[in-house]
C-alpha cells in the first residue's frame, strides 16, 4: 500500500514539474501593442530540429536552459588543419555557434540557413574553417579530433565496467560466491551474469561456451550501461548512434569469422542444394555472411533511438497544442506527461531486452559457423527473438 501510494505521488511530482517548467506558451499582443514595439517576432517551435538536437552527437553535454541562460558542460575540440597545425580548446568557446574562434565555427541550422548553405554539406554541428569576415572557407581542410558527448560517454561506460566487473572477478577468484553467498554488488550483479551464462551461452554455444563468454557478458554488460546511462537527462544516447553499434557489430563479425570452420565455408561455397540452384544460392550465402552483423547493427540502433524520439515528440506536442490554444495546452500538458514517463519506464525495460538480443544472437550466429553444426553436435534448437 506505501509502495503504491509513493509511485502515485511520484507520478504527481514529475507531472507538476513538466507542467510548470515545460509548459511554457507565449502569447503575442495584437499588431501595434505598445509593449510588441521593437520586437521581434517569436521563433516558431521547429519539432525535428528540437528532436534531431537532443538524439544526435554535439560537442557538449547540455541540460537546459533557463532564462535564456543554457547549462551544459562543454568538452574538448581537438582540430588539425594542413595549414593551422593542431588547435585544442573548449568548446564553450563557440558560444553555441554564435561565435567564431580561432578561424573556426560551429555551425548552427540558423547559420546555414541564413547563408543560404547547403546542409547536406555544411551539417549543422561539424566545424569547419572561416575566413576573416567569419564566413566559411570551403578551401580550409580540417580534421575533427574532438572528444565529443558520444565519445566520453563511451569512454564513462567503459570505465564503469572496468571498476565495476574486475572487482566481482576477485571475489569470484577469492571464493566469494563461490563457497560463501555474494555480497554487496556482487549480489545484484550474479543473477544476470547466470542468465547470460545459461540463456545466453550454454543453450546457443553447448559444451564450448566457457570459451565465448567473457566476449558476451562484455557485449552484454558494455551495450547496457551505455543504454541505462543515455536514459539520464542531458547525456547521450549512445547505443542509438549508428557509427557505435556497426563497431560492435564488427566485433561480432570478427568474433563469428574466427570460429569458422570447413563445414561453415563448404557449405557457403558448395550449398546442399541441386546442381543449377548453387548458381543462385552462392551469392546469396555470401550476402548471408554479412547480414548477420548488419542486423545487430541496425536493430540496436532503431530499437534505442526510436524510444528517445517518441519521448520527445510527447514533450514536443505540449508546446504544439500550447501555441495553438494556452489552455489546451496545459489541458494536455498531463496527458503527454504520463505517457512520456509510461514509455521511459518501457525503455529502461528495452535497455534490458536490447543488450540480451544483441548477445542472444551474436551466441547464435557464433554456433551457426561451428565445424560441423551445432544442430549435430549438442542437439542445438535456435529461438527466434523478436525485439
Amino acid at each position: 500500500m506505501g509502495s503504491k501510494c509513493f509511485k502515485s505521488i511520484l507520478v504527481a511530482v514529475f507531472s507538476l514539474v513538466f507542467v510548470f517548467f515545460f509548459n511554457v506558451s507565449k502569447v503575442h499582443a495584437a499588431p501595434g501593442d505598445p509593449a510588441e514595439a521593437g520586437q521581434k517576432e517569436a521563433p516558431k517551435l521547429n519539432p525535428s530540429k528540437i528532436i534531431l538536437e537532443h538524439v544526435s552527437d554535439a560537442h557538449e553535454f547540455h541540460f537546459y536552459t533557463f532564462n535564456k541562460k543554457p547549462v551544459f558542460i562543454p568538452l574538448p575540440v581537438i582540430l588539425y588543419s594542413p595549414t593551422k597545425g593542431w588547435s585544442v580548446f573548449m568548446s564553450s568557446k563557440f558560444e553555441h555557434g554564435e561565435q567564431t574562434y580561432n578561424g573556426y565555427r560551429l555551425l548552427t541550422e540558423e547559420y546555414v540557413g541564413e547563408k543560404k548553405l547547403n546542409d547536406k554539406v555544411y551539417r549543422p554541428g561539424k566545424i569547419w574553417a572561416v575566413n576573416e569576415a567569419g564566413d566559411v572557407d570551403p578551401s580550409g581542410k580540417v580534421y575533427d579530433l574532438s572528444l565529443t558527448r558520444n565519445a566520453v560517454q563511451a569512454i564513462i561506460s567503459a570505465l564503469i565496467l572496468l571498476w565495476i566487473m574486475p572487482g566481482i572477478a576477485a571475489k569470484y577468484r577469492n571464493g566469494q560466491g563461490v563457497t560463501t553467498a555474494p555480497t554487496g554488488f556482487q549480489n545484484v550483479v550474479e543473477p544476470v551474469i547466470t542468465f547470460v551464462r545459461d540463456e545466453v551461452g550454454k543453450s546457443n554455444l553447448g559444451d564450448k561456451y566457457e570459451k565465448y563468454m567473457p566476449f558476451l557478458l562484455t557485449v552484454f554488460f558494455f551495450i547496457l550501461i551505455n543504454n541505462l546511462l543515455g536514459l539520464i537527462p542531458g547525456t547521450a544516447n549512445v547505443t542509438g548512434n549508428i557509427a557505435f553499434t556497426a563497431a560492435l557489430g564488427i566485433l561480432s563479425f570478427i568474433a563469428i569469422m574466427i570460429s569458422t570452420g570447413r563445414h561453415y565455408w563448404g557449405h557457403i561455397f558448395n550449398p546442399p542444394v541441386p546442381g543449377p540452384i548453387k548458381v543462385i544460392m552462392f551469392p546469396v550465402e555470401i550476402m548471408g555472411i554479412f547480414t548477420k552483423p548488419f542486423a545487430l547493427i541496425i536493430r540496436l540502433f532503431a530499437n534505442m533511438i526510436s524510444g528517445h524520439i517518441i519521448i520527445l515528440s510527447f514533450i514536443c506536442l505540449i508546446f504544439i497544442f500550447g501555441a495553438m490554444n494556452t489552455a489546451l495546452g496545459w489541458g494536455t500538458s498531463p496527458f503527454f506527461v504520463l505517457l512520456s514517463i509510461f514509455i521511459y519506464l518501457i525503455e529502461v525495460l528495452v535497455a534490458f531486452i536490447q543488450a540480451f538480443i544483441f548477445a542472444n544472437l551474436t551466441a547464435v550466429f557464433i554456433a551457426q559457423a561451428f565445424e560441423g553444426g551445432h544442430e549435430e553436435d549438442h542437439g542445438h534448437h535456435a529461438e527466434t527473438v523478436v525485439a
